[in-house]
């Protein structure tokens, strides 16, 4: 297994520290689930815990066309007996009809096209992806009796620019300001759709910035891995901002946790709630932590607040999450973060390998590297 195998652990650790009922375990057992964007950040560790839930008889099927990854690697895909990758777009009514034809009984929808900046520079892509192959995905589960429709929405986005903290989920706003926030929204309101008209019974999860092992660094991916990134690389950290600005980081095992409890309890079905950390961390004091735990000596680099980045603060409530499911976060940001870090050093050199850096100005931060990439020694 190699270089899976501390993956398989981390993930084996956090089920026995979550100490899941045996109801949810005999629930999963032999059950083939759906995981369109399975080789994802977040996919990649939910079909690891999954493989153990269903079981020997039971079966995993992913569905991803590897774009978050530059050389469309499966990498972060880890080959376990019950797991079936499947190289493919949810847009796709071929690729579609082949996973349908393993007759799933679950679906969780992790698929997306990544995130804010890409929505914003690729529009329409955005729309094809987040609305049309939703919708795809929503009518071939009505289809074949999908015993719950699980939805990966985005708190960080659906909730627009000036909201009150911390974020419930009764509040809503149409100052969305991009179209990734705009296709969230859209999402959700299309799985209420096919539950009320049609009964299908669905579930949406709002997440809050994600991080943890999985996910591999990049022009249109997350504020931790790119800031580890290039400070392994001993380049100064870019923020967009003053760097007083805050998230509620959310580990990413933390979410897989919610998703499995989710698919469980029925409590849940037609319901949308938050998951979180419920904790803020500012982005000035991120790079601080990145740059002292890689030993980066850069300086910080400011540039202007991207135009679509209206919020400040994030900071989500969990009270409906620990109401319904029990959900209840494990693993506070500087363990998560350390996990992070280790696994960054670990598996150094097929990150360098993967990540999805264009020559020249970024797009995500309007920033063009100092010196080139290839040419400096990562701080491991």
């Amino acid at each position: 297994m190699g270089g899976y195998e501390k993956r398989i652990t981390l993930v084996n650790e956090y089920l026995e520290r979550l100490n899941l009922e045996k109801e949810i375990f005999d629930y999963y057992a032999g059950k083939t689930i759906f995981v369109p964007g399975g080789a994802g950040a977040i996919g990649s560790n939910l079909i690891i815990a999954l493989s153990k839930l269903v079981g020997s008889d039971g079966k995993i099927l992913v569905l991803d066309n590897l774009s978050s990854i530059k050389t469309r690697d499966t990498w972060n895909v880890t080959p376990l007996p019950n797991i079936m990758f499947i190289h493919g777009d949810i847009r796709s009514d071929v690729d579609l009809k082949r996973v349908f034809k393993e007759e799933p009984s679950v679906v969780f929808h992790l698929a997306a096209f990544f995130a804010n900046q890409n929505s914003v520079d690729y529009p329409e892509t955005s729309a094809e992806v987040d609305v049309i192959g939703q919708v795809k995905l929503l009518e071939y589960s009505r289809i074949a009796r999908i015993d719950k429709f699980i939805y990966a929405s985005s708190g960080c986005a659906i909730y627009g620019s000036y909201p009150e903290l911390p974020l419930k989920e009764e509040f809503i706003s149409m100052h969305l300001t991009t179209p990734y926030q705009i296709n969230k929204m859209t999402g959700e309101m299309y799985c209420n759709f096919y539950n009320h008209h049609y009964g299908l019974p669905i579930v949406n999860c709002r997440f809050f910035n994600s991080y943890g092992p999985g996910e591999v660094p990049g022009q249109y991916r997350n504020v931790i891995p790119n800031f580890i990134y290039w400070a392994m690389k001993g380049i100064g950290l870019p923020i967009t901002g003053t760097g007083e600005e805050t998230r509620d980081f959310t580990y990413v095992l933390d979410l897989v946790q919610g998703l499995i409890k989710a698919g469980y309890y029925d409590s849940a079905v037609s319901e949308n709630f938050n998951l979180a950390a419920e904790k803020e961390i500012a982005i000035k004091d991120l790079a601080r932590m990145v740059n002292e735990a890689t030993g980066n000596k850069a300086d910080l680099i400011f540039r202007e607040r991207r135009r679509w980045d209206t919020k400040p603060r994030l900071l989500a409530s969990i009270d409906k999450a620990r109401k319904l499911i029990g959900y209840e976060p494990v693993v506070d940001f500087e363990e998560g973060f350390q996990t992070n870090i280790e696994w960054f050093k670990d598996n150094w050199e097929k990150i360098e390998a993967v990540a999805d850096f264009p020559p020249g100005m970024s797009s995500a931060v309007r920033w063009v590297e100092s010196v080139s990439a290839s040419s400096i020694k990562p701080q491991i």
